[in-house]
Formats: structure tokens, sequence, C-alpha cells
């Protein structure tokens, strides 16, 4: 299917996107999403004709673990309410633990990569084709940009995609930005990774911009998408003519003018590339599955889970590094992972740093610290605000009597434990003043 030029769908950007002229499609995170229900900007843009496709960033489809089957039966209703004509999700891991491990159950909050092994290979085709099994529609899958390196990998980037497609006949959505993050961080070729995967299996292509720092480069999606980033644009159209290219904007949004720029650099980036092969014929494109399916070799998801639970636990809990991983970059990651995990408490629970002030972040990232998120989001912003309380945190007695409230409003109808009774027992003495 033909897409053409897109942009991500964000609620924070809802209006321009609707507003911008030439927008073949959009793409929006699956997750942002009610099952049963559209935000009213999507269902205008629906009502117009643009395709929105939905991107799913909680599977985990290279974990060790089998997919959850409710969260791919809400990836599906969202593809229904949509009318979207495939769904996308990444080659990636987002947890680890578990009855694999007899271990605690870790969230990453962040996608990770997978090892490039033969065992993470099989595990991941066999979680692929339970995905599909379980979707209407067909699913593309997302290279991932990555800070660190598995040692001992048995793959290059590109031919553990070409295997994979080969395998299951999964549609691959190849995200030049990560190719190019990958270059920086990992010193792999873009080039050879092109060469080695199979475009004609493209659905389509993600651009965003980074920023390197001290070395590393950062896949922010909130800067503007630079000179490197579109050369690889280039490269990969060289090469194949992708059915739709996307910018993605995650964050620091800037004003609609300048995503109008940024498209038609996009644009003009694909019209001025050589010009690539004609694509093979339709009825020649790999079949829905391209080999009978291989059972996953004895132990390979309990090696998987071993090995991603020793990586997510050093990254997340303090744990000391796996061997042969470069103990810099592992805290470079880490340190990237506390920093997301700050900023999308702050976004889900606004309250927080609003009654905290200046010392949210610091406040939350000492909370943090060996302290893994294990059950999303809205249940860590509750244990970080019911942690500070128990500690006598914040000192300033309105902003302590704010948070206790906020803590009480939200933390639900259940038995108290010892730190909730100790919480009410605070807002008792706070409201006897």
């Amino acid at each position: 299917m033909e897409l053409g030029i897109g942009i991500g769908w964000r609620p924070e950007i809802a209006a321009e996107v609707e507003a911008l002229s030439g927008i073949d499609w959009v793409e929006a995170v699956a997750e942002n999403i009610c099952d049963d229900h559209l935000p009213n900007s999507l269902a205008r843009l629906r009502e117009r004709g643009v395709t929105v496709v939905p991107h799913g960033v909680s599977l985990g489809l290279g974990g060790a673990d089998r997919p959850d089957a409710g969260r791919l039966a809400g990836l599906a209703a969202r593809a229904e309410l949509l009318g979207a004509p495939l769904v996308t999700e990444h080659i990636a891991f987002v947890r680890a633990g578990g009855p694999l491990t007899a271990s605690p159950r870790l969230e990453a909050g962040h996608l990770l990569p997978v090892p490039r092994t033969w065992d993470a290979l099989e595990v991941l085709c066999e979680n692929v084709r339970i995905a599909q099994d379980a979707l209407p529609v067909p699913l593309a899958l997302e290279n991932i940009a990555a800070l660190v390196s598995w040692p001992d990998e048995e793959l290059t980037e590109g031919r553990f995609l070409a295997e994979l497609v080969e395998r299951t006949g999964v549609r691959l959505l190849i995200d030049v930005a990560n190719l190019h993050t990958n270059r920086v961080n990992r010193g792999e070729d873009p080039a050879k990774a092109l060469d080695e995967l199979p475009v004609e299996a493209i659905a389509y292509v993600h651009v965003a911009g980074g920023v390197e720092k001290d070395g590393v480069w950062h896949d922010t999606h909130a800067h503007p998408v630079t000179a490197p980033v579109l050369d690889v644009l280039r490269e990969l159209r060289s090469r194949v003519d992708p059915p739709g290219v996307l910018l993605e904007r995650d964050d620091a949004f800037p004003p609609a003018p300048e995503l109008a720029a940024e498209l038609d650099t996009i644009r003009a980036t694909l019209r001025t590339a050589s010009t690539a092969p004609a694509p093979r014929p339709a009825a020649t494109r790999p079949a829905a599955v391209a080999v009978p399916a291989v059972p996953v070799a004895p132990g390979a998801r309990e090696r998987t889970a071993v090995a991603q639970t020793a990586l997510l636990s050093a990254l997340v809990a303090g744990t000391p590094a796996p061997a042969g991983f470069d103990r810099r970059r592992l805290g470079v990651q880490s340190r990237a992972l506390a920093a997301k995990r700050a900023d999308v408490v702050a976004k889900v629970a606004p309250e927080l740093p609003e009654i905290l002030g200046d010392g949210y972040r610091a406040a939350f990232l000492a909370y943090a610290a060996g302290r893994p998120m294990s059950d999303g989001y809205r249940r860590d912003a509750l244990a970080f605000a019911e942690r500070l309380l128990v500690t006598g945190a914040p000192a300033d007695p309105v902003a302590r009597r704010r948070l206790t409230y906020w803590w009480q409003d939200r933390s639900g109808p259940r038995p108290p434990r010892r730190a909730a009774r100790l919480v009410r027992a605070a807002r008792a003495a706070l409201v006897g003043k």
C-alpha cells in the first residue's frame, strides 16, 4: 500500500497536524488511544480520508516471554477502530524477569536492543507469529536505536532483519535515524545494513532528530532532523522507493512552520536522491509467512530471559554489569532511562512537579535509584509520592499536605499497607494543626 508523506500525530500538536498541507497519513502511538473511542482530532482526520496507523511501544516482541494476550487484543482493537491498513511495533524488549527466571518482574520504560543471536532470533520469530495470528491486519516491525551493544553477537543488524523477514513474512519499518544512531554509538555502517536487508519488505520509513553529546548520539525525537540522518534516507532511496515516509517528533514541539519545513526537506531529499530500481511486482513480494514455523530450540527462551534480566537489572536496579558490556555505556543508558522515567512520570502526574517545584527531579531520581519500575508509570508516580510521605518529605507543610491529598485521592480503595497507614496518620496530624 502506498502511504506517501506523513507525520507522527501527538496530542500536543494535534491542531498543527490537522492544519498541515500535503499530509497523506499519520501515525499515532497505540497506547495513547482508547480501544473504543478516538480523540476528536484523529476522528476528523479519518473523516477527511487520512490514513492512521497505530504504532505500538509496549508489546516487547523481542523479550523472552510470549506476547501478552491482553496487549495484543488492545492493539488489534485499535487497528479495527482506526480502519488501519497495518500496525507497527518494535524489535526490542521492554521488560524482563518473572517466571522464566524466578525473579521479580522489571520494566525498562524504554525500548532495549535484542541480542543478535540465533537464540534471540528464534524467540523473536515465534513471538512475531503469535502476534500476526492475533492481529487483523499485517504487522511491520521497526529497528531500534541503542546506546549499548551486546557482546558475542552472531548476526549483523541487516542479516538479523533479513532472517526475521524470511522466517515470518513480517514487514519492516526502517528508521533511518536509528541506523544513524547505531553508526555513532555502535560503529555500524547503515549502508551495509541496507545492503543486507530485504528492502522490498519495507512498509514505511521513519525520520527523526537527535543530538550528539560526549560522543554519544541520543535519539531524542525532540530536535530537528540532521544532515547525516537525511544522508541515510538518501542511501535507502537509492535502493528502493519506500511506500511511505514519516516524520517523528515526540517532545519540544516546534511551531507549525518548522514542522512543515522539515517535511519539505524530506520530500526534497526523496526527490533528489538517486533513482531506486523499480520494486518487484506485488505478486512476487514475500508471502504472509515465508516458511513453515520452526519451534524454538529447547532452552532458548530461558537463556534469553536470563541474559535480558541481567542487563535490565544492571540498568535499573544497580546490580553488577553483565560480563562483556561496556560499563561506561551502561552508565549512560542507565542515566538516560532514569531521566526518561522522571519525564514520563511528570507527564502522567503533572501535579507532582507542581507540588515539589524545583526539587521534583532530584527527589524522583533519588527515589528511582535502586527501585525499578514494575507496574507502569502511573503506579510509579503513586509509589514515589508514597515514599516521600513515609520519609517525611517534602519539608514544607503546605506541600506535604497537598501531596498527601493527591496520593489519597488516587491510591484507590484497597486494604491499607503499613505505608498507607503512616500516610493517613500524617494527614490526620496535618489536619489537626
